[in-house]
């Protein structure tokens, strides 16, 4: 089976993602009682998971796009990833900035992948 890169980029991006905002925040919920250095830990070790997926991601990607469009597709999907983990696993309530952020991110992907 052939996956095109575009989806292997970006389904292994979804998932590094994933795995970075957990790592990033997660601890902020699940691990707020806790030392700092324990959720530091914690952290580091959802983040290799990040990287065994961020880094065969970005070298399928960098075979078809270039290294500004991946940053791009990357920061995308983070917010994509961002909003519902805010709300959904933080609590956080939906805020309006989230759709001016995306609109802005749109833009970005749009002049970034225009030919």
């Amino acid at each position: 089976m052939n996956i095109p890169v575009l989806l292997q980029t970006a389904g292994l991006l979804i998932l590094s993602n994933i795995f970075m905002t957990v790592a990033w925040y997660g601890h902020l919920k699940s691990l707020n009682n806790k030392a700092w250095y324990i959720a530091a830990i914690v952290s580091w070790g959802i983040a290799l998971f990040e990287y065994l997926l961020q880094v065969p991601a970005n070298r399928i990607g960098y075979t078809q796009f270039s290294l500004a469009q991946l940053k791009i597709m990357q920061e995308a999907i983070t917010l994509a990833v961002f909003v519902p983990f805010a709300m959904i696993y933080m609590g956080q309530p939906f805020k309006t900035d989230y759709i001016w952020a995306a609109l802005c991110l749109i833009g970005a992907v749009y002049f970034i992948f225009r030919n």
